[in-house]
């Protein structure tokens, strides 16, 4: 691998995990090129254990730095994706790490100086993005918060008289999703925590400690954020889990490849 330590200290790294998704990993890494300077911006790239051939592939970039995970069982799930950004997040020297998934195509960079603005306009913001991963219609956003509200209060209500129930689940979104999140890794790293410190989605728990101790999290409206970029939605599942062809989720994929590669 060709030496990629820039002249000054970057400002911020990226990180993003591999796991059997040959096809779109390669359009998320070579749109990610095109968007930034490798030799400016260090690319950590975890191979988490795929055994397939997107890691022949990853190996033969010489731009990116590898990072290749070998569990000693097979992990799937919340864990094992926040195993592998942190074995990113120990390689990284820069203030800021912009985490990113394999099915995030970043068309315009402008996405990113928007990110690095937030964020450095205040060191108590851990970490900037999004609270939706995809963008919904206001028709569709204002439905599904219909549905999920009724759910939500037969839930609790079930709950008050006694009557055994799954626990009720907030109607709406708090938490900032990690498909494009620009983390500072410095207050990380300062008060000892992870992606990976408990059975949940990568930055969860972060998410509900770190306010306690003073700092903010900043959510871009998901119209801002996807005039920037694509992401589909639970893509790793979609080519990973044999879904069923008419599956929603395995249609937006082939959408939005399709798309990518038309243009």
């Amino acid at each position: 691998m060709q030496d990629l330590t820039p002249s000054t200290q970057p400002k911020f790294s990226i990180a993003l995990v591999n796991y059997k998704t040959p096809e779109v990993t390669a359009i998320c890494l070579d749109l990610l090129k095109k968007a930034i300077n490798p030799a400016e911006v260090p690319v950590y790239v975890i191979d988490n254990n795929s055994a397939d051939e997107s890691l022949a592939y990853l190996k033969s970039l010489d731009w990116i730095h590898l990072i290749e995970r070998k569990a000693e069982a097979p992990e799937v799930g919340f864990m094992a994706h926040g195993r592998a950004l942190d074995l990113a997040l120990a390689q990284v020297k820069t203030e800021y790490l912009l985490l990113m998934h394999t099915d995030t195509l970043i068309y315009n960079p402008k996405i990113i100086d928007i990110l690095l603005e937030k964020i450095t306009s205040n060191q108590q913001i851990a970490a900037v993005g999004c609270l939706e991963q995809v963008n919904r219609p206001i028709y569709a956003t204002g439905w599904r918060l219909l549905l999920r509200s009724v759910k939500y209060y037969s839930r609790k209500l079930k709950v008050a008289l006694g009557i055994k129930t799954r626990e009720p689940r907030l109607f709406y979104e708090v938490y900032l999703k990690s498909f494009c999140t620009l983390w500072n890794a410095n207050i990380i790293k300062q008060h000892g925590m992870s992606f990976a410190m408990v059975e949940r989605i990568p930055g969860y728990e972060m998410q509900d400690l770190l306010p306690k101790l003073g700092y903010e999290f900043v959510a871009i409206p998901p119209r801002e954020m996807f005039s920037y970029l694509d992401h589909i939605e639970a893509g790793t599942v979609s080519m990973v889990s044999a879904l069923a062809k008419n599956h929603k989720r395995v249609k937006n994929y082939q959408a939005i490849v399709k798309k990518v590669k038309s243009e």
